[in-house]
């Protein structure tokens, strides 16, 4: 149903230009990364403050208008898609670094500013947000998707970096959730509610993030594995045997093969690790050893270093394009992109078991994690407007996530629920989606933050 006529009126007094029904601007936020697909939303508006999110959020809960949050466009399981119609609201000017407070480690900041925009205000500090999803998204985003990446090994997730949050209510109300201080036994945790809820409760306008300290020395290397199995047990052994990684990447033959192709690089063909490692110039040294020695045992060849920035960027920015890359495997295809989690025991088991579902498939499918934590990926490419491809790569899909359940983890480690996921929900919840959805109609009675993401249908 369109956004009724005074609700239009309102939201175009209110925000004047920046309230847009116009095609282009409506299709531009209509988009996804991925396969998955809607009608563009009724409405666009760009609000600039707390104060104009609140007063859109009040006019919309008073006419049945549904919100959907958006930041820099690159969930990948069609969170800020309209899949009801509505309004979305592009946080993307609301970009201002509110304060740095280096003596404390923590910044404050609106939810447009983007993660290298944060480290680049904050080169002079000696410090760094060092959460890495690749793509370079917004932090009110990675907050509201419970973000990752490359750095959790060692650095954590958004939850684990998020103090504090503001955050405007279905109704307009405005809150504040936890503080500046370190910790805090005051009540329930509304921040960590919030982080990870996909728009669903309210929209996030501030948050008070962790920051860390610039490690004195950094060094990174790429080698090479003569099989899959060889470079999972590889990853197992190292985080067991404490070595304290920054980054533990994994990528397999199709993935290096995408990156020689996409990018110019000469990697061999087969299974690869990417690892990093901060700390002084002593530390890293010995833990680059300890991995090396351990990394022969299980056949890694080839060690690669890149010990200047340069080389470091160049390493990490083939890694983080890994999406387009794999992309042009296949030119014109789309893909379903995937993620689980689970334990570091079953890891070797589970990558296995879904190389083993692609190649039967026929599909190509590379595959990537953040395996320090037990973490990967999946992208299957298919062609659009080809069911059978489409699901066959859903049906790998949710048995990827089955398997993950059956050993304890989790149907997605970073990507979120959105609209792929949900249906898998309640398989990992059971009963306590009752819980969550009794929060969501507490929160938003009328059901218009993000309507048709995460949790399943409750009839």
């Amino acid at each position: 149903m369109p956004i009724p006529a005074p609700a239009q009126d309102a939201l175009a007094a209110l925000l004047g230009a920046r309230f847009s029904t116009s095609v282009a601007d409506r299709d531009l936020h209509g988009q996804s990364e991925t396969f998955h697909t809607a009608p563009p939303p009724d409405a666009v508006a760009w609000p600039v403050s707390t104060d104009e999110v609140s007063k859109t959020l009040a006019i919309c809960h008073a006419h049945g208008v549904p919100v959907i949050g958006w930041g820099t466009g690159t969930s990948l399981e069609g969170h800020a898609l309209a899949t009801h119609g509505g309004l979305v609201v592009d946080l993307m000017k609301m970009d201002r670094v509110l304060e740095v407070r280096a003596e404390d480690m923590q910044a404050s900041i609106q939810p447009g500013v983007t993660r290298e925009a944060l480290n680049t205000e904050l080169r002079a500090t000696g410090l760094f947000f060092p959460v890495d999803p690749g793509a370079n998204a917004s932090l009110g985003g990675m907050a509201a998707t419970r973000a990752s990446g490359t750095t959790a090994v060692r650095y954590g997730t958004m939850r684990d970096n998020v103090l504090a949050l503001e955050v405007v209510l279905a109704d307009g109300t405005v809150i504040r959730t936890g503080t500046r201080a370190a910790k805090s036994s005051a009540g329930y945790d509304l921040t960590g509610l919030f982080v990870g809820s996909e728009g669903t409760l309210g929209i996030i306008t501030e948050l008070t993030l962790r920051l860390h300290g610039q490690p004195e020395e950094v060094a990174s290397a790429v080698c090479g594995f003569p099989t899959l199995d060889q470079a999972v047990e590889c990853v197992t052994a190292t985080i067991q045997s404490g070595i304290p990684m920054a980054r533990i990447e994994f990528v397999d033959g199709e993935a290096a093969r995408a990156f020689n192709q996409y990018a110019g690089t000469h990697l061999h063909e087969g299974p690869h690790l990417m690892v990093e490692f901060h700390g002084s110039p002593a530390t890293v040294k010995d833990d680059a050893e300890r991995f090396g020695e351990l990394a022969a045992d299980f056949g890694g060849t080839g060690f690669d270093w890149a010990t200047t920035p340069e080389d470091r960027a160049a390493l990490w920015r083939m890694r983080h394009g890994a999406y387009r890359a794999c992309l042009a495997l296949r030119p014109g295809a789309t893909a379903v992109v995937t993620d689980v989690c689970v334990p570091m025991s079953h890891l070797p088991a589970a990558v296995a078991a879904a190389a083993a579902d692609i190649k039967a498939s026929g599909l190509v499918g590379p595959m990537v994690g953040h395996v320090g934590d037990g973490n990967f990926h999946s992208q299957l490419l298919i062609m659009p407007g080809n069911a059978e491809e489409l699901a066959a790569a859903k049906g790998i899909a949710t048995r990827m996530a089955e398997r993950a359940l059956a050993v304890g983890g989790t149907i997605t480690g970073e990507h979120g629920v959105g609209v792929g996921k949900r249906p898998l929900m309640r398989a990992q919840h059971g009963a306590a989606i009752g819980v969550m959805a009794a929060i969501k109609a507490a929160l938003d009675p009328t059901g218009i933050m993000n309507p048709g993401k995460m949790l399943p249908d409750m009839n």
